[in-house]
């Protein structure tokens, strides 16, 4: 599969105001319903402007095409699902090796579920770009609020830190990965709410010395 080149697809203008940030949420939340509705071989930006209830000119001032707008709806979730990790890592500070599986198991899923019927057309074009940056990124954060939280939890200590925390966000990042492309039944999602914690858990205490 040929990926266009991630620095073709950026928008050509970030919004800098609040109109210009509610219109963009509008063309997100536009492209996610035609994706539901339509798939993506029939999305078109003159679809998506359509529902936004925007003009195409208006779309393409802030992506130039069609790759671009799925891009930037991909980025998107990436960095939402960033920012409320970083909330729970706050909340988190300080806590044990079991609140702490507990709380980002929890606020790992919350993320991830928050618009179920979203993630799925999100998971559906996600394979189409070269998202190795963006996870990249992710995973470096992901990784050094994690290591942060478990150097002052007060029952851990480890022989190396760091590769316990990366490995504590594949856990998380690859068990939901899996279940949200798989089957993200009920049944299953109610099944990583249980299990997630204590497999995060076990591992913790497993890794620490």
């Amino acid at each position: 599969m040929n990926r266009p080149n991630p620095t073709l697809l950026q928008p050509r203008k970030t919004p800098q105001q609040a109109r210009s940030a509610a219109t963009i949420e509008a063309i997100r939340q536009a492209t996610i319903q035609v994706l539901l509705v339509e798939g993506v071989g029939r999305l078109t930006t003159t679809r998506v402007a359509e529902r936004a209830g925007v003009s195409v000119g208006t779309m393409y001032q802030y992506y130039p095409h069609k790759q671009a707008l799925l891009f930037g709806i991909v980025e998107k979730q990436l960095l939402l699902i960033e920012e409320a990790m970083c909330a729970a890592s706050d909340r988190l500070m300080g806590e044990d090796l079991k609140t702490l599986a507990e709380g980002l198991a929890a606020a790992w899923l919350d993320a991830k579920t928050a618009d179920i019927v979203s993630s799925r057309a999100i998971y559906g074009i996600a394979s189409e770009f070269d998202l190795s940056a963006a996870m990249g990124r992710a995973a470096t954060v992901m990784t050094e609020l994690f290591d942060a939280l478990l150097a002052n939890a007060p029952d851990a200590r480890f022989a190396d830190r760091a590769s316990v925390a990366f490995m504590l966000a594949a856990l998380l990042g690859g068990s939901v990965r899996m279940v949200m492309e798989a089957d993200p039944s009920d049944g299953n999602l109610e099944r990583l709410r249980i299990e997630l914690p204590r497999a995060c858990h076990a591992y913790l205490v497993a890794a620490r010395i």
